[in-house]
């Protein structure tokens, strides 16, 4: 009875549903294959899915109706779904209860559609027709292949620009990138006496062949301005190879977040951030090293606004992850092949441990809230204030701006200092900001005697004529 009582509290979803009669044959096949597809699910008949009030079925007609659930089934679908059907009597109403479990041989079809018209996948809590994309998803997890396992045969492994790649796996492991440990990464694959790289490498690669054949490989990120996405404060698109790339977005996070003194003990000041930057660093890690790198014209998307971060990542959340069960060290991989290498790079620090780590670091921060979706074929965690007022949005953007803009003077100084030759568009790519932010900075350190242009603009250098110290 309990057990009810607190199951109609949750809402549909991508493993439950709930129907107050017998649905159509159309309309229950759907769901059946979309569980099997996906994590699996249950199906509640008795109960409206709107107000969840339990209605129940005639006494009568559970046996006849269990019968017409497993034909439909039986009928309808393909390869064999065996559902688990029960009874539940729930204060003398009853209900029938169909659990469908995660299908071994995806995909699962329509019989009289076949595959390319008759599979469907799970979507929040509606069901939808897979595309080409996730279909061959769904075949390679029948074999138990990761898209990042298969085979590239455009080009020779002897031909593929993969330099900066070898020079941080020298520079994280100490070791060099030979043939042995490509071997052992399974970063190439023989065929017929030729190597040829997968798709693993390529994504690891500068080569002309990741742009052409995964040019969404990217995280898109911005900072906008209040807390919708209508105007962006900055932006910045990431492209490097995919190795690189959490460690940048984090660096831009960085960059449009405060550091704060929040006490002191004695003497020291205690900084500390304005969202929990360990919890934002492994989301963003798991948003690179878990995408779906198989999907077409999708990329990461990081959004910072006042009250929030967003960040989607491509791509179903895998079935066995749960992120309401964030403490028990779930290490399912999506890509088999990545993985093993960003943790030789310290990317990944221990299977199993990123979602244990945003769970510890979000009790520091109980002002902090951390949601997730599944917006169509991605997921999405949202990192909220739960205290921000709208009230203060002018002030607060007013006082970030400045302290934005000194922080920037400050790298400009730094910068300069080291190499007095560099350029505004250098400046502009090192630091992370718009070349008309570099200028504006510039010409503020210029009106404060701060710096010096000395000769033209192009042969010419910076000068420091002073520099302006913190009391």
């Amino acid at each position: 009875m309990t057990k009810i009582n607190e199951i109609i509290k949750q809402p549909e979803g991508r493993r439950l549903e709930f129907k107050l009669e017998l649905p159509t044959t159309a309309e229950l096949a759907k769901s059946v294959l979309a569980f099997a597809n996906d994590a699996g699910g249950d199906i509640y008949i008795g109960i409206k899915n709107d107000t969840r009030e339990i209605i129940g079925i005639n006494e009568d007609e559970l046996i006849k109706t269990e019968e017409k659930i497993s034909n439909i089934i039986h009928d309808q679908c393909l390869p064999v779904i065996l559902p688990d059907i029960s009874f539940i009597n729930h204060n003398g109403k009853h209900l029938i209860k169909v659990t469908i479990h995660k299908g071994s041989t995806p995909p699962y079809y329509f019989k009289n559609k076949g595959k390319e018209q008759g599979v469907f996948i799970r979507v929040g809590s509606s069901n939808r027709q897979a595309t080409a994309d996730i279909i061959e998803e769904l075949e390679r997890q029948k074999r138990n292949i990761s898209f990042d396992a298969e085979t590239v045969h455009l080009k020779p492994l002897s031909d593929i620009n993969f330099k900066d790649f070898e020079a941080l796996f020298n520079e994280k492991t100490g070791e060099k990138l030979s043939i042995q440990t490509l071997t052992k990464l399974e970063l190439f694959q023989t065929i017929s006496g030729e190597k040829y790289p997968v798709n693993a490498l390529i994504l690891l690669s500068n080569d002309e062949l990741r742009k052409q054949l995964f040019p969404y490989a990217k995280i898109e990120c911005a900072r906008f301005k209040g807390t919708t996405p209508e105007n962006f404060i900055d932006q910045k698109s990431i492209d490097e190879n995919v190795s690189l790339q959490a460690e940048l977005a984090y660096q831009f996070v960085l960059r449009h977040i405060s550091e704060g003194s929040t006490d002191y003990q004695g003497v020291f000041r205690n900084d500390r951030w304005e969202y929990p930057i360990l919890a934002i660093r492994e989301a963003i890690r798991n948003a690179v090293i878990h995408r779906d790198y198989s999907l077409t014209g999708k990329d990461i998307k990081i959004a910072i606004f006042d009250d929030k971060i967003e960040i989607t990542s491509p791509g179903k959340l895998l079935p066995s992850v749960d992120f309401n069960d964030m403490e028990s060290g779930q290490s399912d991989i999506r890509n088999k092949i990545l993985a093993p290498v960003f943790k030789k790079l310290g990317i990944i620090e221990q299977w199993g441990n990123g979602l244990k780590i945003i769970s510890q670091e979000l009790q520091k921060y109980p002002e902090i809230s951390l949601d997730w979706k599944e917006p169509g074929i991605a997921f999405r965690v949202i990192f909220t204030k739960t205290n921000y007022s709208a009230k203060v949005e002018v002030i607060s953007t007013i006082n970030t701006s400045e302290k934005t803009s000194e922080k920037t003077s400050e790298k400009i100084l730094i910068i300069i200092e080291n190499e007095p030759h560099i350029t505004i568009s250098e400046l502009s790519e090192k630091i992370g900001v718009t070349s008309r932010t570099i200028e504006r900075n510039i010409q503020k350190l210029q009106d404060n005697d701060q710096i010096k242009r000395i000769g033209p603009d192009k042969g010419g250098y910076w000068q420091i004529l002073k520099k302006k110290h913190k009391r």
